[in-house]
């Protein structure tokens, strides 16, 4: 039986992070996963679907705006399955890097299906049944989660998917229905309709991506209007069921029942955490009803010695989030200096076109909290880079506290906003005011100009509208 100072069972973002940072702090440390180091985002989530953003965002320039740019041609051929190919290199890519990362700090890895036999106790079991027994005075569960789907929707990869078979299809489907609006919803819509497939999204709550400022949903509504994405809100999905040529969904709103067919149907309405058959529950570690591990600030479990990160634990299910969780986790169980996080201060990042990003406080939010709410906004179609580059939808919303000046959230929908969110995070966590901001002096012309232009008109007037 070999021993460590830490285990971490889960080798995604949140996991090798966490290993890379408890070896980097002196202490030996190995990692267990059971499929492929990077978990799901490196493999079949967050990189390879960017890569094929990217791809869909070449094929719509060239199938709706190639006038537009003054660019020509016959016979427009645009293969999805290279795009798919593509994907797959950087993924690997990524993937090896990990594998890098792990000899370089000297992380032990082990292949297999990890289970807690006591609470410093782990057997390792590997694809061809073989049993590795470990020791560690620190377990750190790392395990994410999967896709959610009811009991009765049956995933047969085929007609009816999941985010993990859709971004692994090389096939491009005709059509498509699909069933939630929240990232993985809205950013295969893009891909898929991009390259020229018929898209219906099915939302049950209001607003598509329901969880942004409802501005932000308004605004995406009218670009998916415009591009010719087609969606139903409060829409309620009865039945998925698989047919000889596809897919027949069964939906309800107000007006009653109707059926959707297509050739394909995503069920992306959202995770559930990976905490079963770990043998969490026999040693005593707390379980929320929904499944999550239970955690502090400390990421501690109520058993000591037991951690968990990412999104097993339901704080925020995003890959940068857990991969902080990691780093703080390893931090305390190394008794070094830390941080404790704000969830809600998170950065959130929707890759769809025109992209979304945000943090904090919706206005709604804020003005329920009981805040005297002050806005800033400016629109990317007085950006001068915005207009030169042909990405002009969309602005930057800004919420800041009227007293204080202290900024309680931003909203963006537009041209590259997720690379602008970070300087409105890091204001935020170094208590700067919009004031502030507005004083940076942004190059031009450059897209970070709606920034200094939105916190212009927080504080009194933009300049530039």
């Amino acid at each position: 039986m070999s021993d460590y100072e830490v285990i971490v069972v889960g080798a995604g973002p949140a996991g090798y992070v966490c290993a890379i940072k408890a070896a980097q702090l002196g202490l030996k440390t190995a990692i267990v996963e059971k499929q492929f180091l990077g978990g799901v985002c490196l493999n079949v989530g967050c990189i390879p679907s960017k890569s094929l953003l990217k791809n869909a965002e070449i094929a719509h320039l060239l199938r709706e705006r190639a006038k537009e740019f003054g660019i020509s041609f016959e016979n427009l051929t645009l293969d999805f399955s290279v795009a798919v190919k593509r994907s797959r290199q950087v993924s690997g890519r990524l993937t090896k890097g990990v594998g890098f990362l792990m000899k370089k700090h000297k992380i032990d890895v082990y292949m297999g299906v990890a289970r807690l036999t006591a609470k410093d106790t782990l057997q390792v079991t590997d694809e061809k049944g073989a049993v590795t027994h470990l020791k560690g005075k620190n377990i750190v569960i790392a395990t994410g989660a999967q896709a959610a789907v009811p009991g009765a929707w049956k995933v047969d990869g085929e007609k009816v998917v999941t985010y993990w078979e859709a971004i692994l299809q090389e096939k491009l489907p005709k059509s498509v229905i699909v069933i939630g609006s929240g990232a993985i919803g809205v950013e295969f819509s893009t891909v898929w309709h991009s390259y020229g497939t018929e898209v219906t999204i099915v939302e049950m709550l209001p607003h598509l991506v329901p969880l942004e400022d409802e501005e932000v949903s308004t605004e995406l509504e009218k670009a998916f209007k415009k591009r010719g994405i087609q969606f139903l809100t409060n829409h309620r999905v009865e039945a998925v069921e698989a047919t000889p040529n596809g897919v027949r969904v069964k939906v309800s709103s107000q007006e009653g029942e109707k059926t959707l067919e297509a050739e394909q149907a995503l069920i992306a309405i959202g995770f559930r955490p990976n905490s079963r058959d770990l043998g969490l529950e026999e040693i005593g570690v707390k379980i929320s009803e929904r499944g999550f591990v239970e955690i502090d600030e400390r990421m501690a479990t109520n058993v000591p010695g037991i951690w968990a990160i990412g999104d097993v634990t339901g704080k925020l299910m995003l890959a940068h989030v857990g991969s902080a969780m990691g780093i703080v986790c390893a931090e305390n169980i190394a008794g070094a200096d830390t941080v404790t996080l704000n969830y809600e201060m998170m950065p959130r990042a929707t890759y769809c076109q025109p992209q979304i990003a945000s943090f904090g406080l919706t206005e709604a939010q804020a003005k329920a909290r009981g805040y005297e709410v002050k806005v800033g906004r400016f629109p990317f179609q007085a950006n001068g880079k915005a207009l030169g580059l042909g990405e002009s939808t969309g602005w930057v919303k800004i919420i800041t506290d009227a007293r204080y000046g202290e900024i309680l959230g931003a909203h963006l929908i537009g041209p590259e906003v997720t690379e602008l969110l970070p300087e409105l995070t890091i204001a935020q966590m170094m208590e700067l005011t919009t004031a502030e901001i507005a004083r940076n002096v942004h190059a031009h012309p450059t897209l970070s100009e709606v920034l200094m232009e939105a916190a212009h008109a927080a504080e009194g007037e933009a300049i530039h509208i």
